[in-house]
């Protein structure tokens, strides 16, 4: 039975750190101005998400097979006990009900008439990895050592480039390529 266990705990923190990954790609995407990492985003997010659901998809089977074995006894109880096990699967579910949502709108070319925009269709899937967020750190309390900095370190580089994206559409920031360097308006002279 712990072999379940072990199985949804590590195709859980591969999805988790793939679904980071979309979600920072989606977000380097469309930003004019970041140069080689936009050029990188957008060549690797659809191929990204598409892996980051799928194994999303398998956490979530692998999971549900984990609660049964604890919640029928085959299993043992989690030293965090049932009650807490049971909210963190039903954060996780909200996750990926969110995800699931997100896909099937960005799948379905209709629902980008409106109100399903692609920014709406963003904003479930964003909406969703805040979910899978809590879900990591609410189940994964065994993982509090490994998990913590890893997330506050993903969620604060994934924040400052989200303002950086922000700042360079509203023209408060400039990169390199949308002004003139003084070393090249010296040659122009």
């Amino acid at each position: 039975m712990q072999l379940v266990w072990y199985l949804d705990r590590a195709i859980g923190l591969v999805s988790y750190a793939a679904l980071y990954l979309a979600t920072l790609t989606g977000v380097l995407h469309n930003a004019d101005g970041f140069g080689v990492f936009q050029r990188a985003a957008r060549r690797i997010h659809v191929e990204t998400s598409v892996f980051a659901v799928l194994l999303m998809v398998g956490h979530a089977l692998l999971g549900i097979a984990d609660t049964w074995l604890v919640a029928s006894g085959q299993s043992p109880v989690p030293a965090y006990g049932v009650r807490y096990l049971l909210v963190g699967v039903a954060v996780g579910g909200g996750a990926l009900v969110v995800l699931l949502v997100a896909v099937l709108g960005f799948v379905d070319a209709r629902r980008f008439e409106r109100p399903w925009s692609p920014t709406v269709v963003h904003a479930f899937a964003y909406a969703g990895f805040g979910f899978a967020t809590i879900h990591a750190a609410a189940v994964g309390t065994d993982l509090l050592g490994v998990l913590r900095p890893g997330l506050v370190s993903g969620g604060v580089l994934l924040v400052y480039v989200v303002v950086l994206r922000a700042l360079h559409r509203t023209g408060r920031l400039q990169s390199g390529d949308d002004e003139t360097t003084r070393e090249d308006e010296g040659q122009t002279a």
